[in-house]
């Protein structure tokens, strides 16, 4: 699938356990082709250098070797952690306050999309196979309607043909 290997998609590092898939965040992205432009205007977006604006996915072991500073200090992947989970689609408690209260909106919208459909999966492959399953439907959701180009999530337009993109994905910021 054009902008991620089959290695990325089934790559537990990246599967957040909050639903808002690392392999489709724009830091991910910018950290693994190396795009510094993208890092720039990321970490402008963010509040963080270019060169803090690096992840390689939310789940890695402790310690991380690269691990964005707000995904650091998530209180889902710790809670996750805690109980002994990797998602917060195996927890009976969801959706909790955490995330009713999660902070940035177009966030909320895409875990309250993504739980349910990673559910699914599972219940209906198994947990390995339905992880992946749920993982490449992410991967497959971030493209251009129009010419085909991967995207990240929160995209508002395409960079390679330019189209507004924004409400056929996860809506304005």
């Amino acid at each position: 699938m054009k902008g991620w290997t089959e290695e990325e998609i089934k790559d537990k590092n990246l599967m957040a356990p909050c639903g808002l898939y690392c392999g489709a965040c724009g830091i991910y992205i910018a950290t693994r082709d190396k795009n510094d432009k993208l890092k720039t205007a990321l970490g402008n977006l963010y509040g963080t250098k270019p060169e803090e604006t690096e992840c390689r996915g939310c789940m890695q072991v402790n310690p991380p070797e690269k691990l964005y500073s707000f995904c650091r200090s998530c209180k889902m992947r710790e809670c996750v952690r805690s109980k002994g989970l990797y998602s917060c689609h195996q927890c009976k408690e969801w959706p909790c306050s955490m995330v009713e209260n999660f902070g940035i909106s177009t966030g909320l919208r895409v875990m309250k999309r993504t739980i349910p459909i990673w559910r699914a999966k599972v219940e209906a492959q198994g947990d390995e196979q339905g992880s992946i399953a749920w993982a490449r439907s992410e991967c497959e959701r971030y493209h251009c309607s129009s010419c085909g180009n991967p995207l990240f999530r929160g995209a508002q337009r395409c960079r390679a043909c330019k189209k507004d993109v924004a409400d056929e994905l996860d809506g304005s910021l």
